[in-house]
């Protein structure tokens, strides 16, 4: 599927669950970044990507990230645009993802423990990694499988 084909498939595939709505902001070959809308007065909560396919870079990013502003949270907004972004990866052909949490972000630990995934184990971020740069020495591993 072409860039230009997935952005018109993201246009016309269900991103809400009647709470939220996540709304493309843009996308490349094989990543694409949402903004979280409250439905209920449009507000921007937040944002989150997901990022297709698996390699040894995306292991420590992780398949999802998320990021809700600070006066919208504690409503489970990055847990239900998980669960959007989990739906759009299984018609996007992913059988599974990861997501990580730096093990000292106990809201994100908690979001990823809520959505059902395998703990896989805690790693250091090797030198190389461009978190490594941003501070971020330790991340929690989580796998989460996608059945069709």
């Amino acid at each position: 599927m072409g860039i230009f084909t997935r952005r018109r498939f993201l246009e016309n595939f269900e991103m809400s669950d009647g709470e939220i709505r996540l709304e493309i902001d843009r996308s490349a070959a094989r990543q694409f970044a949402f903004t979280i809308r409250r439905i209920s007065d449009d507000a921007n909560v937040g944002y989150c990507d997901l990022r297709l396919g698996h390699s040894i870079s995306l292991y420590y990013y992780g398949n999802i990230g998320y990021h809700v502003h600070p006066e919208y949270r504690g409503h489970e907004y990055a847990y239900k645009a998980s669960l959007l972004l989990f739906r759009l990866a299984r018609e996007m052909g992913m059988d599974y993802l990861l997501i990580t949490a730096s093990p000292d972000n106990l809201p994100s630990v908690r979001t990823c423990e809520k959505l059902g995934g395998t703990f896989l184990e805690c790693t250091e971020v090797p030198l190389w990694h461009p978190l490594f740069r941003m501070h971020e020495y330790t991340k929690n591993v989580y796998r989460y499988d996608l059945p069709r």
